[in-house]
């Protein structure tokens, strides 16, 4: 499930121009020697007329004014960092350059960091398949990769992807239900990668509108609500001693089967109808008990 943005234009990263500002610093610092090297020798003397002293403050504040014209300019760019940047509200591309870089100090320059971001959400209580309320966490690591649609395209772009995440969230939550013994359905608590594989493909789908991708998510926390937590945990363990005795009683048939075919090949004892059904019943006992068989030695015979 995608987030449209019907009838609003969708911004798209395109590269910025901007100039190296070591030419700039240089050209500043060299200013800086001329200014204060023609001051020095055009200080107004003692007794010196109005206008002379006018002319002399001219002289010190114009090159002033333009030196702080060009230091306005400057920006810094550092590794995994990107200045967008835009004149008089439009988009003008943006920089990814890394080091000290200058444009006219007219135009904007909003830098947004590229770099990975990790989220712990917060625990979130849904309703799974089958309606069981469940509490669910993820852990997701998310990057900008179009600058101009996280400035332009979402007012909070942040705030944009802790909401989708939530969203996300629940929307793969309630896909599938907790668990499942029979084994018939992915379940959130036995379906680990299925379920983070849709995790990510769900929330790639939702913030792609903000230029946000996420490399990768998964679940960090799984259970049942603390209202239903006792319930759920007396079902989960029925289930799982009918599913272990289900397992038990398949096995113990086969062993039986096996021994008594193996008795009759080996013609170590020949056995009616009636001595097969108390073998059998024996070995099931013996098989299938939950405590140590105790035997009975039988002196005489069967009948």
């Amino acid at each position: 499930m995608s987030v449209e943005m019907k009838g609003m234009k969708t911004s798209t990263e395109r590269t910025g121009s901007s100039f190296s500002g070591y030419p700039i610093l240089a050209l500043i610092l060299v200013l800086l020697v001329l200014v204060t090297w023609n001051l020095s020798g055009n200080l107004p003397p003692d007794g010196a007329t109005k206008g002379e002293k006018l002319a002399f403050i001219g002289l010190l504040v114009t090159p002033l004014i333009v030196l702080g014209f060009l230091a306005a300019g400057f920006f810094m760019i550092q590794p995994n960092q990107a200045a967008v940047i835009t004149l008089f509200g439009e988009y003008r591309g943006t920089e990814r350059r890394e080091g000290l870089r200058w444009v006219w100090p007219w135009m904007g320059k909003n830098k947004i960091s590229v770099r990975a971001h990790n989220i712990h959400s917060e625990r979130v209580k849904i309703n799974d398949l089958r309606g069981n309320p469940i509490e669910i966490a993820c852990n997701v690591v998310w990057r900008v990769a179009d600058t101009a649609q996280a400035s332009f395209d979402v007012d909070d772009y942040k705030e944009f992807v802790n909401i989708q995440i939530e969203a996300g969230l629940r929307t793969v939550g309630s896909r599938h239900p907790y668990d499942d013994f029979e084994g018939e359905e992915v379940t959130l608590r036995g379906g680990a990668d299925v379920i983070n594989r849709e995790l990510l493909e769900e929330l790639n789908d939702r913030l792609k509108v903000a230029g946000i991708v996420v490399d990768e998510a998964g679940l960090t926390h799984l259970a049942y609500a603390s209202e239903i937590a006792s319930a759920m945990l007396k079902r989960q363990q029925a289930d799982a001693i009918i599913a272990a005795r289900a397992k038990i009683v398949l096995g113990a048939v086969g062993m039986v089967e096996d021994a008594l075919t193996k008795l009759a090949q080996d013609n170590i004892v020949e056995l009616d109808d009636e001595r097969r059904a108390a073998m059998v019943s024996n070995l099931m006992v013996v098989l299938c008990g939950e405590k140590d068989a105790h035997p009975v030695v039988n002196a005489g015979s069967l009948y």
